[in-house]
């Protein structure tokens, strides 16, 4: 596993954005996990989460695009740290863009969009914290492809929870990629936390013990992709 990786699970926990325990979430299932990107608050941690983002990009999609893009809300400070850390990390300006909720009618900039504006022939990188059912997209996708004449060459979020999506089958990383035909990834994925968390003392305890392990299996058995 790579030495980022590693350093993004410990960031992850030390932020208190990673929970074990019993969760409901939003789709109705009861995991024994929770991943919370709003609980990056401070200046330090945000910077830090540019960083891991632009790492995991600059690895996966290389320096050929010029947007990144996230939708509102949360895709809305991804976007802009993440622009900020590639420039300082690899020396490359790209630009950030996000969609509103709601339309502004008003202003110099009024329209759908915050950042810059979408030109045809761009090459956009999707940005989100986590995608469990994949709903988003079928929002943001048309949204950005009917904005300008643009590629998506890919989307990245923070964690893959490696569950099925929408259609019971694929995770939902794989259910968008073969829907709307662009590569998909995350910094991490949840096999990935279990591999280097599990019976593993950090900071003088052990994170995933047995116990903790058995039930993130139980859930897996349920909701994993078979």
């Amino acid at each position: 596993m790579e030495q980022y990786k590693k350093e993004f699970i410990e960031f992850m926990v030390d932020s208190d954005v990673l929970k074990f325990g019993e969760f409901t979430l939003k789709s109705g299932r009861k995991s024994p996990f929770f991943m919370n990107a709003g609980a990056y608050v401070t200046g330090s941690q945000l910077k830090k989460l540019g960083e891991y983002y632009a790492k995991a990009i600059h690895e996966k999609y290389g320096d050929d695009f010029d947007v990144l893009f996230g939708p509102a809300y949360k895709g809305i400070p991804l976007s802009v740290v993440t622009a900020i850390a590639y420039s300082e990390l690899y020396g490359k300006e790209v630009r950030y863009c996000s969609d509103r909720k709601e339309e502004k009618d008003h202003g110099a900039d009024k329209g759908s969009f915050l950042g810059s504006s979408l030109k045809d022939g761009d090459r956009v990188i999707m940005i989100e914290d986590v995608t469990t059912s994949g709903k988003s997209m079928e929002e943001t996708v048309p949204k950005v492809k009917g904005a300008a004449d643009v590629t998506i060459k890919g989307l990245m979020v923070s964690l893959n929870r490696m569950e099925v999506g929408k259609g019971g089958e694929k995770c939902a990383l794989d259910e968008i990629r073969d829907l709307y035909g662009f590569d998909t990834a995350a910094i991490v994925t949840m096999e990935e936390v279990v591999e280097y968390l599990y019976n593993t003392p950090y900071k003088g305890r052990v994170i995933i013990d047995d116990t903790l392990k058995a039930a993130i299996d139980a859930y897996y058995e349920t909701y994993g992709v078979k």
